[in-house]
């Protein structure tokens, strides 16, 4: 039978999740599910995998919303609060301590040397998330076809990342429709005030960087706003919209900045969406100094972390009756579906430029990222071929791997 724990004793099992979440929301879960299941029991096994199942039709980085998710479970919503922000804050603290010193010293040869090895191995680690993804994505009928349809919509057209989701969402609900399924939660007056609250709190910088005439403030809360609606998937399926935008149509990054900022994300730990805070800090600095820089990160985070506490405390109390509607598994399946295409184009996105220290777009309706072959880097590819012997040969952890080729990037640099 489940204990409730203290908070002291919630705070410092939640602190230590926060400290130890290294590798991916696969090895974070696989760390929530020893503590709490297995070590704890404060959680079922059943209780722990029907949450694990509503964390993934949540927009957002899954396994922060079943850490909150879980805190919520065992101590309501200061539980939640709790779970959820320690999970968050070591690695936030850590990017945002990253950011300013790549801001400093991010063009420095040495420096640069030092991350070649770091996005090289993170070449593979999102090579190894995608074939980790396959099995479960193209289970459905017709998953193939979604996933190559979304690929090429993204890799061949440049179509709008929220597009290719929401066309393979309505697909799936549509096609799932005439499967009888229980009647909808009702909607109680406490649900509803919690919505408003939390909604509010979340959009409320909105109007007030307006009133204030902060421009780019305004246009990073409401990008990442925007983002946070969208990222379903995971956050190698989101950071490939993510690139596009911020690079190629915002010009707040350069395509090896954004690269750089996926690959030290990888260095840390808690959810890999905390690039988005590498981000905003990174066009806040560039943009206006350290000053607006931390506005802008302390923004990014509240942005892009807030509403997962909104959809937890909205929708948790419903979980068994949305789970059991087939049109949601239709959707979710669709989607997961489309999100191999959109990681399969991530990852081509991200060779292409460590692997090539220049890149072209053609003209015309038809525009695929192409290599400029004179820029080849052959001290990448080699970078890239350790990495993946560490990490799939002799399946070393990936901060071992990284350290290590973080070194041989300075070496042969």
């Amino acid at each position: 039978m489940p204990v409730m724990p203290s908070l002291p004793d919630l705070f410092r099992t939640f602190g230590r999740i926060g400290l130890l979440s290294f590798g991916g929301p696969a090895a974070q879960i696989a760390l929530m599910h020893r503590v709490l299941v297995e070590e704890r029991g404060w959680l079922t096994e059943r209780q722990f995998l029907s949450a694990l199942s509503f964390c993934m039709l949540l927009p957002g980085p899954e396994a922060m919303q079943l850490c909150t998710y879980a805190g919520w479970r065992l101590r309501g919503t200061a539980g939640g609060l709790i779970a959820g922000a320690l999970f968050v804050l070591p690695g936030a603290l850590v990017i945002a301590a990253l950011a300013a010193l790549y801001a400093l010293y991010g063009t420095r040869p040495a420096t640069e040397a030092l991350l070649l090895g770091v996005k090289a191995t993170v070449i593979v680690i999102v090579v190894q998330a995608l074939v980790r993804l396959r099995a479960k994505a193209l289970q459905a009928p017709g998953a193939p076809v979604i996933a190559a349809l979304a690929f090429a919509a993204l890799y061949l057209v440049q179509a709008p990342f929220p597009l290719v989701i929401g066309a393979a969402a309505l697909w799936g609900w549509r096609s799932a429709q005439g499967t009888p399924h229980p009647a909808p939660p009702a909607e109680s007056a406490r649900n509803l005030r919690t919505i408003a609250v939390w909604a509010a709190l979340w959009l409320a910088p909105l109007p007030l960087l307006a009133l204030a005439g902060q421009d780019l403030l305004f246009d990073l809360a409401a990008f990442f706003a925007k983002l946070a609606v969208v990222s379903f998937g995971g956050a190698y399926a989101v950071l490939a919209y993510m690139a596009q935008e911020v690079v190629e149509i915002r010009g707040w990054l350069s395509p090896a900045q954004m690269a750089d900022a996926l690959g030290l994300a990888e260095t840390t730990p808690g959810p890999l969406i905390l690039v988005t805070q590498f981000t905003g800090q990174l066009a806040g600095h560039f943009a206006g100094g350290p000053g607006l820089a931390a506005a802008a990160s302390l923004l990014t985070l509240w942005m892009t972390f807030t509403p997962c506490f909104l959809w937890i405390f909205a929708f948790a109390p419903h979980l068994e009756r949305l789970l059991a509607r087939p049109a949601l598994q239709g959707a979710l399946s669709a989607i997961t579906a489309a999100v191999l295409g959109v990681i399969a184009n991530l990852s081509l996105w991200f060779a292409l430029n460590v692997l090539f220290a220049g890149t072209t777009r053609p003209e015309g309706w038809l525009s695929p990222v192409l290599p400029r072959i004179e820029t080849f880097r052959p001290e990448a590819l080699a970078l890239a071929l350790l990495a993946a012997v560490l990490l799939l040969g002799l399946k070393r952890s990936i901060p071992l791997t990284l350290a290590v080729t973080a070194g041989a990037g300075w070496a042969l640099g």
